[in-house]
């Protein structure tokens, strides 16, 4: 009988990064300080070949946390079906340490829009995007994780703060939360808000895994600072910052480096990680 029991059930407290099969080499010979690693689920939805066979080594050496980019948890039709189909089958032979999902919509009707894009926060919201995790976590069997998103507006029409939208996500079905502190900076930013504020109204005690990443600064129409969730560069020493402030609060979790455009060699990725287990030892330090 095939074994499908997990090789790793959960994430260390310590670094990862997203995956990139460029590093494939580079991992596999020396991934210090890099523990675990993040793929994007629809990359690996085929049948075969070398992504794959790639995914099953490093899979043998590395937890692996599955990221979804295209189940449009928020859209306001019913979930893809098929999409779900194949996201299980992946999960089902992987085996993931962690699954995670944005708390965004990227679909109308029949169309896939190439975006995640923002929610109001409303309680007919809520309860939509409930059912939904619903759905998610009873086809996979397992529990998700949601990931805050990144703001460039905000809706008149909400009537919930994000963060007590999320919290009641957690309470009404259990998932988790991904805490993505690039994405919180980027939203403050361009809202006008406290970064600091929002690590502090946020349900810390339901964060699964914290991510970082890079962003590129630009300016609106009156010359505001507008930000912009690129994943394309270094990490900003601002977002550093907050990741100290929320790792004070929550102690060590499991952090992500990001870096989805304009891949860097790995020596590169491999110092923004040194960076983040830094961070991590400071906080092990303090407790």
């Amino acid at each position: 009988m095939l074994d499908r029991s997990p090789r790793f059930d959960q994430l260390p407290a310590m670094p990862g990064i997203g995956y990139k099969p460029q590093h494939f080499a580079d991992i596999m010979e020396d991934a210090r300080p890099v523990t675990w690693l993040e793929i994007h689920a629809e990359n690996y939805m085929g049948d075969g070949g070398r992504p794959l066979a790639q995914l099953r080594a490093l899979s043998e050496r590395f937890p692996i946390s599955v990221h979804g980019v295209g189940l449009s948890i928020g859209g306001a039709g019913a979930l893809d079906t098929e999409h779900l189909a194949r996201l299980k089958h992946l999960c089902g032979w992987l085996q993931p340490a962690s699954f995670s999902e944005h708390l965004a919509w990227s679909t109308h009707g029949a169309e896939f829009l190439n975006d995640l894009l923002p929610l109001p926060y409303t309680d007919a919201t809520l309860a939509r995007v409930a059912a939904h995790i619903d759905q998610v976590q009873d086809t996979l069997g397992r529990k998700m994780l949601l990931e805050n998103p990144s703001s460039y507006l905000a809706f008149a029409e909400s009537t919930w703060e994000e963060t007590e939208f999320l919290a009641e996500l957690t309470r009404r079905t259990g998932c988790g939360l991904l805490l993505d502190i690039n994405n919180v900076f980027i939203s403050a930013t361009n809202l006008g808000t406290s970064p600091q504020a929002y690590i502090d109204a946020y349900p810390l005690d339901a964060v699964g895994e914290i991510h970082l990443g890079g962003h590129d600064e630009d300016e609106d129409s009156e010359g505001r600072p507008l930000l912009i969730d690129s994943h394309g560069r270094e990490i900003a020493d601002p977002v550093w910052a907050l990741l100290d402030y929320t790792l004070a609060r929550c102690g060590a979790k499991p952090v992500l480096v990001e870096w989805d455009t304009d891949v860097p060699d790995w020596p590169v990725l491999a110092a923004e990680a040194c960076r983040a287990a830094t961070a991590l030892d400071r906080i092990a330090a303090a407790q």
